[in-house]
């Protein structure tokens, strides 16, 4: 049940991700004054995000203490309530105001799923198969990743926003019906603040110094690939359509998916430090390479069309009408799921899935040794909550990097930087870990 909480939870994350480009052409965000005071239209594109993360961040602490003060189940069952009342909220979007107020709410849902399906996970799993445990969790949620960015870009192309958050609502249903059946109570009581003790933690203190700056790195290269994709090429995007856009996210999903029970099983095994160092650094040399794409494509002469071999007409269905038809001289009697793309696309999707690898060596292992920590002091859930405290200030002020970066500088720009905050940060973990616990603690925690 813990799963199949994890995978709602990523199905609507994932959709508003894959959709943030439209939302971004549909309401058309410009310079606005207010109070005397100018905000320009690439802050208010950094809002469509800050506003979920500034949501995040202020739910965190209540919520951590609620999980460990009393029976984490029932949180739960509070977030997943929450989080289909809110999907039910975003066919009402008009405004860029709306859309921000709306995805604030989301933010509540999203950080109170993930801290009690982490938490319980990581409470209930033994400490030699922690890393592989979670890392399971994690495939839930990237597979509900997968399928929530091929149906949000293929529904919005046919029905518009609507329909897409009535199969969300549809989903999380089930999965708040499911938990209230089959989960059992948590009998775990934590009396007091386990926050005090747990933020003077040294494994934990060390873990924030790679985790703050990491926050801005993934923030930005994962926000900024879809954007990269959809946007209008005038605003220094390729402008692809919704299935394109929706690929360029499930490459960095799928892998993420596949890899990270092996790589969490690894983890365990053979040291966790050593997997969030390697895949920290690993994430920003890739990042690097994302504005490189257009030229990659050109040099090796990738098609700017892809084409895939499927008839028109299937045992007497045919495709509707929105689907793009290659021309019948080209290929007579197929269809183009893809349309027209720049040879960009492919190394593009490359590039994204790396960065699912990347990342997957490093998420479990860092997941694993929060709960280590937690479960030892007691306060598995505050000790989540922590590592999501440190994530804030990246995650709240890298969407308004970003957006700035986009409109001020170029496209380009947003991937260097959060490259550079990726390669920073395994750096400084490395001399904190080293100076501060030894050398042999890249492979003993």
């Amino acid at each position: 049940m813990l799963y199949l909480a994890r995978f709602a939870e990523g199905f609507g994350f994932i959709t508003l991700i894959t959709l943030l480009p439209y939302y971004i052409n549909v309401l058309d965000p410009s310079d606005t004054t207010i109070l005397g005071v100018t905000i320009g239209a690439g802050l208010i594109v950094g809002l469509y995000t800050t506003g979920f993360t500034l949501a995040q961040t202020a739910a965190v602490v209540p919520l951590a203490w609620a999980g460990d003060r009393f029976d984490k189940r029932t949180v739960l069952l509070g977030i997943l309530g929450l989080g289909a009342i809110t999907y039910a909220l975003f066919p009402q979007v008009d405004s860029s105001a709306s859309f921000i107020a709306i995805r604030a709410l989301q933010g509540i849902a999203v950080t109170g799923g993930g801290l009690m399906t982490l938490s319980l996970v990581g409470q209930l799993a033994d400490v030699g198969t922690r890393a592989n445990a979670i890392g399971k969790a994690n495939a839930a949620n990237f597979a509900a990743s997968i399928l929530g960015s091929i149906s949000a870009g293929t529904l919005y192309e046919l029905f518009g926003f609507g329909p897409i958050f009535l199969v969300i609502v549809a989903l999380i249903t089930v999965a708040w019906v499911g938990t209230f059946a089959f989960l059992d109570a948590d009998e775990t009581r934590i009396e007091g603040f386990p926050f005090a003790d747990l933020a003077l933690n040294r494994r934990i203190l060390t873990l924030s110094t790679f985790r703050f700056q990491y926050a801005f790195a993934v923030t930005l290269v994962r926000t900024w690939i879809p954007i990269f994709a959809g946007v209008a090429a005038a605003q220094g995007g390729l402008a692809y359509g919704g299935f394109a856009v929706a690929l360029t996210v499930v490459a960095e999903k799928a892998t993420n998916m596949v890899c990270q029970p092996f790589t969490g099983r690894l983890s365990d095994g053979y040291g966790r430090a050593l997997f969030v160092f390697f895949g920290g650094a690993a994430y920003g040399v890739v990042a690097l390479f994302v504005p490189f794409a257009p030229g990659i494509g050109a040099a090796i002469g990738f098609p700017s069309q892809l084409t895939l071999s499927v008839p028109s007409a299937v045992a007497g269905i045919t495709f509707p009408g929105w689907i793009p038809v290659v021309s019948e001289a080209a290929v007579p009697g197929r269809v183009d799921l893809v349309g027209d793309v720049s040879p960009a696309f492919l190394p593009l999707l490359v590039l994204s899935g790396l960065l699912g690898v990347a990342d997957s060596f490093r998420e479990p292992a860092s997941m694993a040794l929060f709960a280590d920590e937690g479960t030892e002091e007691g306060g598995v859930a505050s000790s989540f909550g922590i590592r999501e405290l440190v994530w804030r200030p990246g995650s709240v002020i890298a969407p308004l990097l970003g957006g700035w970066l986009m409109y001020e500088v170029s496209m380009g720009a947003v991937f260097y930087v959060g490259g550079a905050f990726a390669l920073t940060g395994a750096a400084t973990f490395l001399l904190v870990l080293v100076y501060g616990h030894g050398t042999d603690a890249l492979t003993e925690w």
